[in-house]
């Protein structure tokens, strides 16, 4: 018997989730206050509730009510009316808490080799030729056994490599002084943007996003993005792009199980393909389409589908549509294009629908138990049993007092990477140079010395001139006074 969920549903019909399509990725869609963070947080309590850990991105800071059981009022009551819904009831969920800054959550790290040089060209905005000069100097790191860890790793390595350029420009290829320059002032903007915080050890273990609790129900990580999508959106992407990448490369294939082993939910999705170059777009496109035959299931939230990719968006089973607002010619093209999208429902104008959607109210369209796209349906998304709406400040703290993470990630570790080693070893050659010029010194002093006690100076010259001629006079006369005694005279 396959595992379903109730999505929502209006007075003819329920809309079901299947969990054995999870893995064929969606897309959670429409403007600003149209109901998608509730709508996100409905799948996500139901994921973890029939035991599949969860990610997501916290955006703007209101998610983390998934922690606390919700609270019964009238407005919620009217629409289990509407819906027909037998058996809710409010809880709490399973939560975790990250942030990069370890302000909001548990901290979250990984490291400059981890990320790699197509990530990093990407989150630095690199031209092709700083690219291949920061490929290089990955390349010259691991053939010298050089880790790079941190951000301080990698600007070290980029000088040794800037210094040393000449002898390694026949093994590597041309490596400009100008390029070197240029990665290195990006590094600066982004440490101030706060990468630093990322690039760090202990780095994050991805089973840490993939436990159960103690009832078997899927714990949900909450990653608090509030202030890194304000001060740095590109390494918020950036994080999300090498978080699939490790989940592809890291887990084994499973292909189509009953339920997926995790689900994750990236808002502002936009971000991960503004700017970004076409070589990242394919392999993320490469990414979302393999990965899920490791169990993982992506879904996508953004303000319209066409912010993301058309080869990402074939990728995309599961399509939930809020109101969209046409007031222009081109709103109205958008609107019909993503009207086309759906599989067409005979009873339902859907070009017309989209836009008079309330808030709270959808366009969904789902895969049945074969992976075939049911007809789109307008219905009203069930209430979350959570909180709608966040957690106060001691509240979130004391679910990340009681985590069974709290201190694993807290102390950061500094061990031996490029930056010391390079440390040392130009501090070596420093201590050798100034030996060297010491011992020079030293022998240049020698030979001088005794070069000076072989030569007369000039006054011990005059000196014994000056000796000598009184002693040859003296001698002379001497001589004279003998004689003339001698002969008598």
């Amino acid at each position: 018997m396959s595992i379903n969920f109730l999505i929502g549903g209006n007075t003819n019909t329920q809309v079901h989730f299947s969990a054995k399509t999870a893995n064929r990725h969606g897309m959670i869609a429409g403007a600003t206050g149209t109901g998608k963070t509730v709508t996100l947080q409905i799948l996500a309590e139901n994921f973890s509730k029939i035991g599949v850990p969860v990610f997501l991105a916290d955006v703007k800071g209101d998610l983390s009510g998934l922690a606390s059981s919700g609270i019964m009022n009238d407005k919620i009551q009217s629409r289990i009316d509407s819906i027909k819904i037998d058996n809710y009831s409010n809880h709490a969920n399973p939560t975790l808490f990250w942030d990069l800054f370890a302000r909001q959550g548990h901290p979250v790290h990984t490291t400059i080799s981890e990320m790699g040089p197509l990530l990093l060209s990407s989150l630095l905005e690199l031209n092709e030729v700083q690219t291949g000069v920061l490929y290089s100097a990955f390349a010259i790191a691991d053939d010298n056994g050089l880790l790079l860890l941190d951000l301080k790793d990698l600007r070290s390595m980029l000088t040794w490599v800037g210094q040393n350029a000449k002898s390694l420009s026949m093994e590597y290829g041309n490596i400009s002084g100008s390029s070197i320059g240029a990665i290195q002032r990006r590094l600066l903007v982004l440490e101030q943007q706060g990468a630093e915080k990322l690039f760090a050890e202990p780095a994050l273990k991805l089973n840490d996003l993939m436990i159960t609790d103690f009832s078997g129900q899927g714990v949900i990580s909450i990653m608090d993005v509030t202030d890194l999508i304000t001060r740095s959106p590109r390494v918020y992407a950036s994080f999300l792009i090498w978080l699939l990448a490790e989940l592809y490369e890291q887990l084994p294939e499973v292909g189509d199980l009953e339920k997926p082993k995790l689900v994750l939910f990236f808002d502002e999705a936009h971000l991960l393909f503004d700017r970004a170059p076409r070589s990242l777009v394919d392999k993320i496109e490469q990414v979302v389409r393999l990965i899920r035959s490791k169990g993982v299931g992506i879904y996508f939230i953004s303000q319209s589908p066409l912010d993301i990719p058309e080869d990402i968006m074939g990728q995309l089973g599961t399509k939930i549509q809020h109101a969209l607002r046409a007031f222009t010619p081109k709103d109205k093209k958008t609107v019909k294009m993503i009207a086309e999208t759906f599989r067409e429902n005979p009873s339902l104008d859907t070009k017309t629908a989209i836009t008079e959607l309330r808030t709270g109210e959808a366009l969904v369209s789902v895969l049945d138990d074969n992976g075939a796209p049911t007809p789109v349906e307008r219905i009203l998304i069930s209430p979350p049993a959570s909180r709608i709406g966040p957690l106060n400040d001691s509240e979130r703290q004391a679910i990340i007092d009681r985590s069974p993470l709290k201190g694993r990630y807290d102390e950061l570790i500094d061990r031996e990477s490029a930056y010391e080693i390079l440390k040392q070893r130009a501090e070596q050659a420093q201590k050798a140079e100034q030996a060297s010029a010491q011992a020079s010194k030293t022998q240049t002093q020698s030979a001088t010395k005794k070069t000076s006690s072989s030569r007369q100076s000039y006054t011990e010259a005059i000196t014994k001139s000056v000796l000598r001629s009184l002693g040859s006079s003296l001698g002379r006369q001497i001589v004279r006074g003998i004689m003339k005694t001698l002969l008598g005279k």
